[in-house]
């Protein structure tokens, strides 16, 4: 198995993923995956289920992290775990959240997808030991109307408020 790439609607890795540490300007310490793209967990999903509620047009915008074999880089001290997708794929979770990328990341160290409210909950970087960031350390919302696609995105100061939280 060992030069073996695997492409099954997900992060493309050679046999095993290794999930990083990566410090953020603006989020701090966050899971990266071994190409230093950036970690999200979905709201929606239940946190140590084992299962994934984020499938077709959801996993083509944020495809999961999947490797039959997980590696944790230094620093990462959220345990990480494997579970069976519906389509028989094994993605990798820490600290029981599953782990997914973000197709509006471009770049290594992006972190675009943070905050965002899509496929009927939010998404959100981790933390070294596999805790969600939420709260004010950066938000970003997307948007999609009539005249395409609409990012804002700011740091510091805002935050989520009110009785929805």
């Amino acid at each position: 198995m060992g030069g073996e790439t695997t492409t099954t609607g997900g992060t493309t890795m050679a046999g095993s993923a290794t999930v990083q540490v990566y410090s953020h300007d603006s989020l701090g310490d966050i899971l990266v995956d071994a190409e230093g793209m950036t970690l999200y967990m979905f709201e929606a999903d239940t946190k140590g289920a084992g299962a994934s509620t984020c499938n077709g047009s959801c996993a083509g915008a944020w495809p999961p992290l999947v490797a039959s074999d997980p590696t944790a880089g230094d620093g990462v001290t959220a345990k990480l775990t494997t579970f069976e997708r519906e389509n028989g794929d094994a993605q990798v979770a820490a600290n029981g959240w599953p782990l997914y990328g973000y197709a509006g990341d471009e770049n290594p160290g992006d972190a675009n997808g943070q905050g965002v409210d899509g496929f009927g909950a939010e998404w959100y970087v981790l933390a070294p030991d596999g805790t969600p960031k939420e709260g004010d350390e950066m938000t970003t919302t997307t948007t999609s109307g009539g005249g395409g696609a609409t990012t804002t995105t700011s740091s510091g100061g805002g935050g989520y408020g009110g009785s929805d939280y």
